[in-house]
């Protein structure tokens, strides 16, 4: 072995945090200032059908009470919108906005930029690669959404 574990494990976190850099300071570019990681983690989970506080928590891996906090501000920040349910006015269902999936477009067209960086820099054969032992070590389902538990850095949402 080359490297060490640990070592191996800064390598993966530096390359997911170069690319999670690259994609807020490009959305910040384009007037997307005002979103953080966590934001994308959730945004995907109400996509997939994480429609209240309870179950975008329970996705996502954090409190109720700080699902509520992301959505509201998610939702004072137009990426997402709130409806009473026709069958029982008394719940509540989130809904990504128009700007909430032009905001995930935006992001997903500058991770794919920085893929064709990489691929410049140290060849396509070698990203392709990476991304097929990734796969092999991680298995096809990919990252949970859960993972923003473990990802937030700071109380800031």
């Amino acid at each position: 072995m080359s490297r060490s574990g640990p070592d191996l494990a800064l390598l993966l976190l530096g390359g997911f945090r170069t690319m999670v850099d690259a994609a807020t300071s490009g959305l910040a570019e384009l007037g997307y200032e005002d979103v953080r990681p966590a934001h994308d983690f959730a945004l995907r989970a109400i996509l997939a059908g994480a429609d209240s506080a309870s179950e975008l928590g329970r996705r996502t891996d954090v409190t109720k009470q700080a699902a509520a906090k992301t959505i509201a501000v998610l939702e004072e920040r137009g990426y997402v919108t709130r409806a009473a349910d026709p069958l029982d006015r008394r719940r509540m269902h989130v809904h990504v906005t128009p700007r909430g999936r032009a905001m995930l477009a935006a992001g997903e067209r500058i991770l794919d930029e920085v893929c064709r960086q990489w691929e410049q820099r140290v060849g396509a054969q070698t990203v392709t690669a990476l991304e097929a032992a990734l796969r092999d070590l991680v298995g096809t389902e990919g990252v949970s959404l859960a993972s923003p538990g473990w990802v937030a850095t700071s109380t800031d949402v």
